[in-house]
């Protein structure tokens, strides 16, 4: 059974149809088996006082009274009187309704015991029928020995209980009516507040932090929606406030970064300049140029990168895809680094795609300086066209690896894997620029280790990316990007 057809069927409204129902038809069988079982103890104990009282006064007013012994005429004329049977020792009356074998057992010692009238309900030939027997008394009260048994069938007794069962089972059943009714009722008194929390939690979940629900009445389900309101707006407020910091410190950190661009920049010519004399320059002198050159170089990286992650933060980021040749991309790119001596490449020419050449560019270079700083050598970059829609590049160190424990925060900014690479002299801020520049491909870009050892990082991009529309970073906020 599918599984949406099974939470309906599972669902509160059924519950409360079947609970309401159940109880509709337990407590409906109660009362209808108590009030049939009073019902036919009332006919059945009718019929058997009449019985009883019949025979007692059909044996009252025989005239002559019996004589004793009685011959077989005299116990002719006693069951003639009672329209039963007669018995006395080892003879009987030749009128017998019910055979003398058919009498119980329990029926003849009580008859013989008690010397009353006694009374039993038999079924003979499938037939309900009351049998009623006692033993003849002569004119002073004592006992004769004579025993006589009477009997009645309870044919239209029988069709009365009948009918008693069948109306019963009627009302029963024309109780389920009402009682679904009330079910149906009920569940939309209580699912309605519950649909409206579910629509409303969908709207939060959304992001839509003003939702509220109108409180109706004082009960728990009210009390859940107040409860509901509460959350929400404490939500929206704390929501807010983490919006506005995130907001400032992503302005702060673009306006910081530009503000250094320019002084970086007449600082890199000033070190490029003392980097040429260091030569010349000799001693603590040219240690101290060639230094301050190489960390302003590391400063001006660091501050491209943040003016760069900005840039994505903002929504500012715009792809601008062309026809490319990524063979020819990827190799421009470890050209352009002086890569292409101490990297091993596999990149089979002709596979064409639309992207965005520079961004390319920089997904590559991190990938490979990430693995050449923080692997070992050989390094591996591999290019496959896995379907008519999708490429992938593969960049593959013979490193240490990476931990199981550090993978999940490859692509986090500033994260440093110190503990698992030999060294960490980066910003931390490469990979999660090549994630983001993946990601607004419409791509994926996946850390794992190599079959044998080293760490391995696979790009995956479309040919055509149409769908990096929704992958923009005007979304950013939304969609979970490492931070």
């Amino acid at each position: 059974m599918d599984r949406p057809v099974l939470s309906r069927l599972l669902g509160l409204r059924p519950r409360l149809v079947v609970a309401f129902a159940l109880v509709a038809l337990f407590s409906g069988a109660a009362v209808a088996a108590a009030s049939y079982r009073q019902a036919r103890t009332i006919v059945l104990e009718k019929t058997q006082d009449q019985v009883a009282d019949r025979t007692r006064n059909s044996l009252e007013e025989l005239d002559p009274p019996p004589q004793l012994p009685p011959d077989q005429q005299e116990l002719e004329r006693i069951g003639d009187a009672i329209n039963g049977l007669a018995v006395y020792g080892d003879r009987r009356s030749s009128f017998q309704p019910v055979p003398l074998d058919r009498v119980p057992p329990q029926l003849r010692r009580a008859v013989r015991e008690r010397g009353r009238v006694v009374v039993q309900r038999i079924v003979l030939d499938g037939q309900p029928y009351v049998l009623a027997g006692t033993e003849v008394q002569d004119i002073r009260g004592q006992r004769t020995g004579i025993e006589v048994y009477a009997v009645q069938k309870l044919t239209s007794e029988q069709e009365t209980i009948d009918r008693l069962a069948r109306s019963a089972a009627i009302i029963l059943a024309l109780a389920l009516l009402p009682a679904v009714l009330l079910a149906l009722g009920a569940a939309a008194g209580v699912l309605r507040p519950v649909r409206d929390l579910r629509r409303a939690a969908r709207r939060l979940a959304e992001g839509r932090l003003d939702t509220r629900l109108r409180v109706r009445g004082s009960d728990e389900l009210s009390e859940l929606v107040r409860t509901f309101n509460t959350m929400a707006g404490k939500l929206q407020h704390n929501v807010g406030e983490l919006r506005r910091m995130e907001a400032n410190g992503r302005r702060f950190v673009a306006d910081v970064s530009h503000e250094l661009r320019t002084p970086l920049t007449a600082m890199t010519a000033v070190t490029d300049a003392l980097e040429e004399e260091a030569a010349s320059l000799g001693g603590d002198a040219a240690i101290a140029a060639r230094i301050m050159s190489t960390e302003t170089r590391r400063l001006r990286q660091l501050v491209e990168n943040l003016i760069e992650i900005s840039r994505f933060d903002a929504g500012g980021a715009v792809l601008r895809p062309e026809r490319v040749d990524l063979a020819a991309v990827v190799s421009a790119t470890l050209t352009a680094r002086g890569w292409t001596g101490i990297v091993h490449t596999d990149l089979p020419t002709g596979i064409v795609a639309e992207l965005d050449r520079r961004r390319l560019d920089v997904i590559v270079a991190n990938l490979v300086g990430n693995a050449l700083k923080h692997g070992a050598p050989p390094v591996t970059v591999e290019l496959r066209a896995v379907d008519r829609d999708h490429v992938v590049v593969t960049v593959t160190d013979r490193g240490p690896g990476l931990a199981p424990e550090i993978l999940p925060h490859v692509f986090e900014r500033f994260y440093k894997a110190d503990s698992a690479r030999a060294r960490s002299d980066g910003s931390g801020l490469g990979l999660a620029i090549a994630w983001e520049n993946a990601r607004l491909h419409g791509g994926v870009l996946e850390a794992g280790n190599a079959a044998g050892k080293g760490a391995r990082f696979t790009l995956r991009l479309p040919r055509h990316p149409t769908a990096s529309a929704a992958a923009t970073a005007a979304d950013r906020a939304g969609t979970g990007a490492p931070l």
